[in-house]
């Protein structure tokens, strides 16, 4: 799995860094139409990874990732057959679907595959992917240098060739055990309960709300720091770029070794005590960087980029442990698709806030960040009953139990 992460990566590099330009130069969209395009596909994407999550919870996990890989292979091989809005519209919101159902159908299949290391293995599999992504990203900026049409729909097919290729490399992966599907099939003639739905939980949906606030680090690199940098500050513009750069290093160095700090289910709940800490930090840095001259704006912005990474890099850490221990193990796939609701909803509300942050002037980076550290102090209280019950209810397991 840990190679079909980094093909996948590799191909999603390729065409998310020139995705507008291919509807812009190629497609001959306007910039409206690009922007409607991307919003249509990303709000029915949202959709993805519940749907994902709640499928896995029926069938073999190995034939849907199949599915969904193929799924996304077509979305793209469609886009290079029509310039119609309204079909790459269509086109774009299938493959929006099955990006988010590949996520959390992805990080399940680590979470059945890897049982008490998950951590640990979802820890490598980010780092794989994150270089996979920087492989395929500077791949399309050489590919880029040649300016032709020829190169954008290249990259695009290319895109389509590495989910058929995951889907190939899926077929030789074992069908890990799952105890919903378990249930679901036992011959046992005795009654069984229905399964339990997130829906109808109500603390495990006010932890997916405050998980959706602790993603908004995604938006501050993407969104906040480009746009600080060129209207509040005296850092040079291209600074930005060096800071996403930064960001992707210190996730492929650090993801792994951190990671060992939040294996348990208590390690990763106390690790939301300088989670919130890396957040407040960030947010004094990105207010003070308003105040100085070049080289103290340079200085306090890298220190916030590195804040945020930190912050990153650690609730990625609590994030998977917490989402699988909150989840009943009859509705796994089931509760970590509602869980995938987070990233989705942070992806409209998070440009949002950051650009709320920026408006406000330098002060609002400071409530930015305290405002999620204040989450991440929410989130600390709000687990710790449910896990203590749950603690209480089932007896110890050994790894060959688990």
């Amino acid at each position: 799995m840990l190679v079909i992460a980094l093909v996948d990566r590799v191909g999603s590099g390729l065409w998310a860094s020139v995705s507008v330009l291919y509807f812009t130069y190629v497609s001959g969209l306007s910039l409206g139409q690009v922007g409607t395009l991307a919003a249509t596909a990303g709000a029915i994407g949202i959709a993805g990874a519940p749907l994902g999550g709640r499928v896995a919870d029926r069938f073999p996990l190995t034939r849907v990732l199949i599915t969904v890989q193929l799924l996304r292979a077509l979305s793209s091989l469609a886009l290079l057959t029509t310039n119609d809005y309204t079909l790459l519209v269509a086109f774009a919101a299938v493959g929006g679907l099955g990006d988010r159902a590949s996520s959390v159908l992805t990080r399940l299949y680590a979470t059945r595959a890897a049982g008490p290391e998950r951590v640990r293995y979802q820890a490598v599999q980010r780092t794989v992917a994150n270089a996979g992504w920087a492989l395929g990203g500077l791949t399309a900026a050489a590919a880029l240098a040649l300016g032709s049409t020829a190169a954008y729909q290249w990259l695009l097919a290319g895109d389509a060739l590495s989910f058929l290729v995951s889907a190939l490399l899926t077929l030789r992966c074992a069908e890990p055990p799952s105890a919903s599907r378990t249930v679901a099939t036992s011959k046992d003639p005795a009654p069984r309960t229905k399964a339990p739905s997130p829906w109808r939980d109500r603390t495990y949906l006010a932890y997916v709300a405050t998980e959706t606030v602790l993603f908004l680090d995604d938006s501050v690199f993407k969104v906040g720091l480009p746009l600080w940098i060129a209207h509040a500050t005296h850092a040079p513009h291209g600074l930005a770029p060096l800071l996403l750069v930064l960001n992707n290093v210190m996730v492929v160095a650090l993801q792994v070794p951190l990671a060992r700090f939040g294996t348990t289910t208590a390690a990763a709940r106390a690790l939301l005590l300088p989670l919130a800490a890396a957040f407040a930090l960030a947010g004094v840095a990105m207010t003070l960087s308003a105040t100085g001259g070049t080289l103290t704006a340079t200085l306090l912005l890298t220190a916030a980029a590195t804040a945020f990474t930190l912050a990153e890099i650690l609730h990625a850490t609590v994030s998977w442990e917490l989402s699988v221990a909150l989840a009943p193990d009859t509705a796994q796939g089931t509760y970590l698709g509602v869980h995938g609701l987070a990233q989705s909803a942070q992806r409209s509300v998070g440009p949002l806030a950051v650009t709320a942050a920026i408006a406000t002037g330098p002060v609002g980076w400071s409530v930015f960040g305290a405002g999620i550290a204040l989450t991440c102090a929410f989130q600390h209280r709000l687990v710790r009953d449910r896990l203590t019950r749950t603690a209480l209810s089932v007896p110890p397991v050994t790894v060959s139990e688990h």
